[in-house]
């Protein structure tokens, strides 16, 4: 049933939605000096935030605060698989999972586009495992002991630039390729852009690769699964127009579970995507519209005609007032009854404000999306301290959020607590530039182990998987 817009307006008028901050996350003190004044104030009362300054690293390659260290668990081009081939590059989306035997098992993606002859360091192509054997990307599993030798191997291959992707409540990987390639084009011989479901515990599940057409063909980003609705959100990361955020109602009397998403008929339950309007009832055509933390829009959902996009992409089915698009939609997370969803940045390429990040959470019981997170645009990100760009993300088991960032300049892990105060975790210092034009690749794959004291996160280029330990504590709230 859709949330019309004159319930949206009721609602809001009755609990002041358009401006009331609820949940986990809040506002992000993007600047240095803001943040500098309120860790002075929470240590004033007591409440220091985050972990203290980043020190260099002797090693170059991963500053982190006094009292934390980290690992390195796989290295493209350093590493190998158990075949003995070495391992795949251009690391992206992670998950983790409970091993055998105290082991943690992580599920890597490898966003490798196009055609293998590209990529020094593709999938291998593992038999049985393979969906076009012409494509690079796919996924490895990396099994973790406590103490011990790493081993890794290929999950899926054959498919193209698998970016982010999520965890489903039934303990597999959806791997999320980013991009629209059909057979014949860019070196393909089978469409591309679909989710694929890797199975961690068994390789024979994933055997003969099969896409979950229903999701829909566009330029998948991340996806989450409502345990209790088991409705799917997946977001797109695509411009010209931008992308959209998606969510898939299954059929009547579908269960989710190990191997029932690959049954699926390619046009089983409904793909849809957003419709979002203010509290006074008006129309938002872009996320990038809202200027303050705390906004809420009312959502209605809107079926997808062509969900596997034959002629026309999906997000170009639909008219200028049909749907609520975003800019470079990326990062998701289910986590406090609902999904984080990121929208990296939106500048003069979208029609509302500039600004280096949001992050926003979608409530399904409300039927609404509220913004947590608004980072400004960073005025010179060569330099550190603000953040922008924030791409993977995670809840963390110590409060508010875990984020990765990909924007421009230095890139971090950084944290934002309960009540919206960052603080950085860790900074990439492995330059692949030179010392006058310096490079940092992004941070991806940000994830806690299922215990959580580890935090996983991915160097992209080349390809390292890092495990970074420390002295975790809860973050203040207030």
């Amino acid at each position: 049933m859709p949330l019309t817009r004159r319930e949206f307006a009721k609602q809001s008028a009755a609990t002041g939605a358009g401006v009331a901050l609820t949940g986990a996350v809040g506002v992000l003190a993007t600047a240095p000096e803001a943040l500098a004044d309120e860790t002075v104030e929470a240590e004033r009362k007591g409440k220091e935030i985050g972990y203290g300054p980043l020190l260099p690293d002797p090693r170059g390659i991963l500053a982190l605060p006094a009292g934390f260290s980290y690992r390195i668990i796989t290295h493209s081009g350093v590493t190998r698989l158990e075949s003995g081939e070495i391992t795949p590059s251009n690391h992206d989306g992670t998950a983790t999972f409970d091993g055998p035997r105290g082991t943690t098992l992580l599920v890597n993606n490898h966003e490798l586009a196009g055609p293998r002859t590209k990529w020094e360091h593709p999938v291998p192509l593992t038999e049985g495992l393979v969906y076009d054997p012409a494509a690079a990307g796919g996924c490895t599993v990396v099994e973790v002991p406590r103490h011990g030798e790493v081993s890794e191997w290929v999950g899926i291959a054959g498919t193209a630039t698998n970016c982010a992707g999520g965890r489903t409540p039934w303990g597999t990987w959806l791997t999320c390729e980013e991009t629209e390639d059909k057979a014949g084009s860019n070196g393909m011989t089978k469409d591309h852009g679909y989710v694929f479901e890797v199975d961690p515990y068994d390789a024979r599940a994933n055997r003969n690769p099969k896409p979950v057409k229903a999701f829909g063909r566009y330029a998948h980003e991340a996806v989450v699964i409502d345990p209790r609705r088991g409705h799917a959100y997946l977001t797109e990361d695509a411009g010209g127009p931008n992308g959209l955020l998606y969510r898939w109602v299954p059929p009547h009397g579908f269960k989710h579970g190990r191997g029932q998403l690959r049954r699926l008929a390619d046009d089983a339950g409904k793909l849809q995507a957003p419709k979002c309007f203010d509290s006074a009832g008006q129309f938002v055509d872009d996320l990038s519209r809202a200027t303050e933390i705390g906004t809420v829009y009312g959502v209605d959902w809107v079926d997808v005609p062509d969900r596997d996009a034959r002629t026309t992409s999906v997000r170009k089915q639909f008219g200028a007032k049909d749907i609520t698009r975003a800019r470079k939609l990326e990062g998701m997370w289910w986590g406090d009854g609902g999904a984080y969803v990121v929208s990296s940045f939106a500048r003069k390429e979208s029609p509302g404000v500039p600004h280096d990040g949001q992050v926003w959470f979608y409530d399904p019981k409300r039927r609404t999306l509220t913004l947590k997170v608004l980072l400004g645009v960073n005025p010179d990100p060569s330099k550190d301290g603000a953040f922008d760009g924030p791409d993977n993300i995670t809840v963390s088991p110590y409060g508010g959020l875990v984020i990765a960032e990909d924007g421009d300049g230095v890139q971090h892990l950084f944290g934002a607590t309960e009540s919206g105060r960052t603080y950085p975790i860790a900074r990439n210092e492995l330059n692949a530039g030179t010392e006058e034009d310096p490079e940092y690749s992004e941070f991806t794959g940000v994830t806690f182990s299922p215990d959580g004291r580890t935090l996983f996160a991915n160097i992209q280029t080349p390809g390292i998987m890092l495990a970074i330990r420390g002295p975790w504590k809860r973050q203040p709230r207030r």
